[in-house]
């Protein structure tokens, strides 16, 4: 008797993993290293590396309603090293919409809403690198568009990476 049950548990065990599908909504949460490579505005074009050092640490929560599509709401605080004087430079509210491409590919539409006055949009093109049980690595490219606050506009191009839970 006890050899059937113990069967039948195993059998059931491996029916219903090999049934299991993710259950939506699927909350997820990142965090993530972002270095701006190259900024480009109407007046000059800064290379971070080069004229300055910066780095954004954007974290957040996916709420992902199906498959393909979800919400995402990140906070970035932004820092700045400037001839060897380091500081804050801004935070940026970033919610938007992400799309799921396909293959690991994921795309996020984000507004931005920065504490130093400038807004915009960014769009993100996300790949999966590497994906387990508990956790996923990712590399990002993040273009940052910004207005406001009495500046020309600016276009950034970015490279982010970070882990995935």
């Amino acid at each position: 008797m006890y050899f059937k049950f113990t069967l039948l548990c195993a059998l059931f065990t491996s029916v219903s993993a090999a049934f299991s599908q993710t259950t939506y909504p699927k909350i997820t949460g990142y965090f993530g290293v972002m270095h701006p490579i190259v900024t480009i505005s109407g007046d000059e074009t800064n290379v971070n590396f080069r004229d300055y050092y910066a780095v954004g640490f954007p974290t957040g929560i996916n709420i992902w309603k199906s498959e393909k599509i979800g919400f995402s709401l990140e906070i970035v605080p932004n820092i700045k090293d400037d001839n060897g004087s380091s500081k804050v430079t801004n935070l940026t509210f970033h919610p938007g919409v992400l799309v799921a491409l396909g293959k690991g590919y994921s795309f996020a539409g984000r507004v931005a809403f920065e504490s130093g006055g400038r807004y915009g949009f960014t769009p993100v093109f996300n790949k999966t690198i590497i994906k387990n049980k508990t956790c996923s690595y990712y590399a990002a490219v993040p273009l940052p568009v910004r207005f406001g606050n009495d500046h020309t506009a600016t276009f950034t191009v970015g490279f982010q990476f970070g882990i995935a839970f």
